[in-house]
């Protein structure tokens, strides 16, 4: 249910080659959640770089909310650089097998399998 693939770039790194990697399959970076600053800002130490990209295209997000208007709260879709165990992950949960367990539709399984396959491609692209 989750691709998560390791990389030996920083996060900073990271982030800067998944938001180039996103703009070359015709995605977006809608915002980036930066958890370390936010949860620092509130009082709560967390020492762990992580950021949370919130990516779209407006083709498949129209696709898929024309099938199934409910379905706008499993997007946008996300895409995480973070370290752990001293090392940067890059990561998401995998589209396809989420919107089969909100939904029976086949056209947003075939639009999900899509999207993946290219998230997929856009995390593999930022990590080398």
């Amino acid at each position: 249910m989750k691709y998560i693939i390791n990389t030996n770039k920083t996060v900073e790194q990271a982030s800067t080659d998944l938001e180039a990697a996103v703009a070359n399959h015709s995605f977006g970076v809608l915002h980036i959640h930066d958890l370390k600053a936010t949860m620092n800002k509130k009082g709560v130490p967390f020492e762990h770089e992580c950021r949370v990209f919130e990516v779209c295209n407006p083709k498949k997000a129209f696709e898929v909310l024309s099938e199934d208007i409910s379905m706008n709260m499993a997007l946008p879709c996300r895409i995480s650089v973070w370290e752990e165990d001293e090392s940067t992950k890059i990561g998401m949960i995998n589209p396809k097998p989420m919107l089969e367990m909100l939904s029976t539709s086949e056209k947003l399984s075939q639009v999900a399998d899509e999207v993946q396959t290219t998230l997929t491609a856009i995390i593999d692209e930022a990590a080398v």
